[in-house]
């Protein structure tokens, strides 16, 4: 049975009960804060078309990965630590990408802005953490190890007081690049 609602956008993602994409689906094309109102769980997922942020808490918290045009067969294959509970859609951004980040939480400390991809934030900037930002212009990812990798925040235009207040205790970020790509 496919549940879901229809396709304006250009964006769908299909999530599955099962691995494997196996069992009840959901279908959508936009956020949707808590997929236990679908699914009891989610344990697989296909992008038709777009990019989304799926996450392992609801309302966007715990765990992020970022999952483009593709089949993803396992959740625990993306870094959930446990089924897939909530997912946001990335907008296609046209134009200028501008984030400033901080030092420290409440946008303290010392700071810089950057209008590219920062594959190492310690050794490019000489900041020794980074915790909080604003998103001046396009989506971001953020992650909290050099070189695009480990776990992984999304961004959109916005301020982030404090990255603890998204659910988010511990990481570090070490990284950050633009989401550029057309996601089809």
């Amino acid at each position: 049975m496919t549940m879901g609602k229809v396709n304006l956008l250009g964006l769908q993602i299909i999530f599955y009960e099962d691995r494997n994409f196996q069992g009840r689906s959901y279908e959508t094309s936009s956020d949707c804060a808590d997929m236990s109102s679908y699914l009891s769980r989610c344990l697989s997922c296909r992008v038709e078309s777009g990019c989304f942020m799926v996450y392992d808490r609801t309302n966007y918290m715990g765990n992020q990965f970022f999952v483009r045009r593709g089949d993803y067969s396992d959740y625990q294959r993306m870094g959930m630590s446990d089924c897939i509970r909530s997912c946001r859609m990335i907008p296609m951004h046209r134009g200028q990408f501008r984030i400033k980040i901080f030092e420290q939480e409440n946008m303290s400390g010392q700071s810089n802005e950057l209008q590219e991809d920062c594959e190492n934030i310690p050794e490019r900037l000489r900041m020794s953490e980074c915790l909080s930002c604003s998103v001046l212009d396009g989506h971001w990812l953020l992650f909290e190890q050099p070189s695009f990798r480990g776990k992984m925040i999304y961004l959109r235009p916005g301020e982030y007081r404090s990255f603890r207040d998204m659910g988010i205790n511990g990481t570090r970020v070490m990284s950050m690049k633009r989401i550029m790509e057309s996601c089809s």
